[in-house]
């Protein structure tokens, strides 16, 4: 996964097409990313009594960005921003990302 938390990232398919948000979080063994802001989803939390102390919370609809599958996002560069697709290239024993429009290097 070429992706990382932090990076800025476009959506290239869905309800959220063309829209741009940070990554939040990536989980790598799902092949899933969290855009913030993105594929919002809602849930209905019902109201709960707590034991012995009598007090009650109060229903609420909870809003929270759901993950997206990694081939739904798109890198873009830093450098030229624009979509691009990255390749790695091996420096001594470290391995960098490389914008394949301009020839950057993504982890700046």
């Amino acid at each position: 996964m070429d992706i990382k938390k932090g990076d800025t990232v476009e959506i290239i398919s869905g309800k959220d097409k063309g829209k741009r948000g940070e990554i939040l979080r990536a989980m790598p063994k799902s092949s899933r990313v969290v855009v913030q802001g993105m594929n919002q989803r809602r849930k209905h939390q019902r109201a709960h009594q707590m034991a012995m102390g009598g007090r009650q919370t109060a229903p609420e609809i909870l809003v929270f960005d759901a993950p997206l599958h990694v081939s739904n996002v798109m890198l873009i560069c830093p450098k030229c921003h624009e979509l691009a697709k990255v390749t790695r290239h091996r420096d001594g024993d470290k391995s960098v990302r490389i914008c394949r429009n301009c020839n950057a290097e993504v982890d700046a």
